[in-house]
């Protein structure tokens, strides 16, 4: 399906972005941006927002639009389309520089991965408000993803979205996504990094996103503790 015009100039503006261009500096205007475009001010608007909420850019307060200087990131679970970074997004610390390893069993079979075949391993703990931690969560990436796409082996935060920068590498993108939620007590390697100090119940999203053809893209495990999980289903009757 073909992009829609505010959709393209944000993709070309969030492309920018990633390449340093602006080197988390303010944005062009959006009438700058609409000439820029050859678009309506409201188009260069609209594709803003996009990026907003994606948690590309923010806006301050006579300056415009910057580049974001804390990224975000949403636990583990419910990407359902439309959904936006921003929606349930939280400050996150990168743990570690990702790494090429051997994942857990239920993770290899999420992932279609032989026994002892190794994926690329990111992983952050989301913050509260207050930097606290919330969720830790580790990012399983299969070689057929890994490999093709670079900079998922860097630490650095990727502007223009793990999901994006990785269509753009591979042309695959999800249309399918799995949730299976279980509970059990935290492992000492959990604990340590969500900073609990005694046998803590935790909640353990484990999510599997999945392309048009069923192949496994990544399966993210988002571990948290019990008193700080919650979730709610609003549905007919």
């Amino acid at each position: 399906m073909a992009q829609l015009k505010y959709e393209e100039n944000a993709e070309s503006l969030r492309t920018r972005i990633a390449a340093g261009e602006f080197d988390g500096g303010t944005l062009p205007s959006g009438r700058d941006l609409a000439e820029q475009w050859s678009v309506s001010r409201a188009t260069a608007v609209k594709a803003m927002d996009v990026l907003r909420s994606d948690g590309v850019v923010e806006a301050r307060q006579g300056k415009g639009f910057v580049v974001a200087e804390t990224p975000v990131a949403r636990p583990a679970g419910a990407r359902r389309a439309g959904s936006a970074r921003v929606t349930g997004g939280m400050p996150f610390l990168r743990v570690g520089e990702p790494d090429w390893a051997a994942p857990p069993a239920h993770v290899a079979t999420a992932l279609a991965l032989d026994a002892g075949e190794q994926a690329l391993r990111r992983v952050r703990v989301l913050q509260l408000p207050d930097g606290s931690p919330h969720s830790y969560v580790q990012a399983w990436f299969p070689p057929d993803v890994a490999e093709p796409s670079p900079r998922l082996t860097q630490s650095a935060p990727i502007a223009e979205g793990t999901t994006r920068y990785v269509r753009r590498r591979t042309g695959r993108f999800p249309v399918e996504g799995v949730d299976m939620t279980t509970v059990r007590l935290a492992t000492e390697e959990e604990a340590s990094n969500l900073a609990l100090l005694e046998p803590t119940a935790v909640a353990v999203v484990l999510h599997t996103a999945y392309d048009r053809d069923h192949r496994p893209l990544v399966c993210e495990e988002g571990v948290t503790p019990g008193v700080l999980y919650e979730r709610v289903e609003a549905y007919g009757m």
